[in-house]
């Protein structure tokens, strides 16, 4: 397994763009300044991406689990009820969600890329990032997919990266290469995610390709089995949206033996593409609105995987542990609190608690009792950009993993005015 540059664009037959329309303009269009520390600055002025394949493609998604979901997952719904599709059309700026005409925008954005690149209006999955209860600005999307479409290239998935971003400071795309049956196999991916994630969905629009040849009844297995240990297991601000969406084409194109089985094949897929998904989930974390660090939780010898799970997010996800987190405070006790009210199974006078990073590790808790440690250690061990709250239940043989950030004062400055 080789990490290559490329994003969606990296597997055999995909190209990509992305172009500003005029969807976002002025304040609040989820311009944000730079974090600090981060390594790169990008234009997010563009709003409008554009993905499409050489071939028909097998095609799988998974969605949002809130119960108000924006027009355009419906029509995705809709338009993969056939199992394939040949692009994807996305914008930032706005929802179009709980909005009028959210329906008939969503399939006008189809209609439009279809017109633009010879496909059908039924190729296409049709996504949309933003502020919701605004009327999509369908105008500057039809004069915008052709500029989109002229800029297709296999060398457009940074900006077709860029223009799906909203309040996120840099983009998230990878690609990893496999060998399988003796071809090598690609798979791409561009995501966004920086606000409004809790665990239900990805909570995040993420698009993946790969030239893999792969039923769609396997791709969907597979990203089933994925999605819930990645992107279900991010939380930012406890807040689930109503566009999630993630979504995988597969063209065939490397002309491996097709994937029609869970053989060893498909397990190299399959790890391919959990470690992808992996790292965008951590990206996802790591890029918080007004996060200053990633916080992992890993939960091990747990009785079963889904409590060790349900311990994990509830740590991640309390506003106190990630409030302590900001202020490098090794305040073990809320680390405990928050596993309280999991409603997970665990012995309390087990648990043990030890905070790492980089730097070093302190174990602050050793069977439900406080330990003496080294403050300024923990608090060293606290400042770093990563840091892992490890807690041993000591109960069993599973273990979980999730990831969050900590909780700062420009999380409510972007939200205070993110519609306005």
């Amino acid at each position: 397994m080789k990490m290559i540059p490329g994003g969606v664009t990296a597997p055999r037959g995909f190209q990509a763009s992305g172009v500003h329309c005029g969807v976002k303009k002025g304040k609040g269009d989820g311009n944000q300044p730079p974090k600090s520390g981060r390594p790169e600055v990008l234009d997010q002025k563009k709003d409008l991406a554009l993905i499409v394949s050489e071939k028909e493609c097998a095609a799988a998604a998974m969605y949002t689990l809130n119960r108000v979901k924006a027009a355009p997952l419906y029509v995705t719904m809709d338009h993969l009820e056939n199992g394939v599709a040949q692009g994807i059309i996305a914008n930032s700026g706005n929802a179009n969600a709980c909005c009028p005409m959210s329906h008939e925008n969503a399939e006008e954005m189809c209609a439009l890329a279809a017109a633009a690149t010879g496909l059908k209006a039924a190729d296409f999955v049709v996504a949309s990032t933003g502020v919701i209860g605004q009327t999509l600005n369908i105008a500057a999307i039809a004069q915008g997919v052709p500029a989109a479409a002229a800029a297709l290239s296999r060398s457009g998935s940074g900006d077709a990266a860029n223009a799906i971003m909203t309040t996120d400071t840099v983009k998230k795309e990878l690609a990893v290469t496999v060998a399988i049956g003796g071809q090598k196999v690609t798979i791409g991916a561009i995501a966004k995610g920086s606000g409004m994630i809790h665990p239900n969905m990805g909570t995040m629009l993420c698009f993946l390709t790969t030239d893999c040849a792969i039923t769609q009844e396997m791709l969907q297995d597979a990203l089933h089995d994925i999605v819930p240990r990645t992107f279900n297991r991010v939380t930012v601000d406890g807040d689930t949206s109503t566009n999630d969406m993630c979504v995988i084409l597969a063209n065939g194109m490397a002309e491996n033996p097709l994937i029609e089985w869970k053989d060893d094949n498909y397990t190299v897929f399959f790890k391919a593409l959990s470690e992808i998904c992996t790292e965008l989930a951590r990206s996802i974390a790591a890029d918080g609105e007004g996060a200053s660090r990633l916080v992992t939780c890993t939960v091990m010898d747990a009785r079963s995987e889904e409590s060790a799970e349900r311990l994990a997010k509830a740590v991640v996800g309390s506003s106190l542990v990630k409030a302590a987190m900001f202020g490098a405070d090794a305040n073990w006790g809320r680390v405990l609190c928050a596993m309280g009210y999991s409603k997970a199974p665990f012995r309390p006078e087990f648990v043990d608690v030890t905070f790492r990073s980089v730097v070093g590790e302190v174990t602050v808790c050793r069977q439900g009792a406080g330990l003496d440690f080294d403050e300024d250690q923990a608090k060293s061990i606290l400042s770093q950009d990563e840091v892992v709250i490890e807690v041993d239940l000591h109960e069993g043989e599973h273990q979980a993993t999730c990831w969050g950030c900590d909780l700062t004062y420009e999380y409510v400055k972007i939200n205070g005015d993110y519609r306005t």
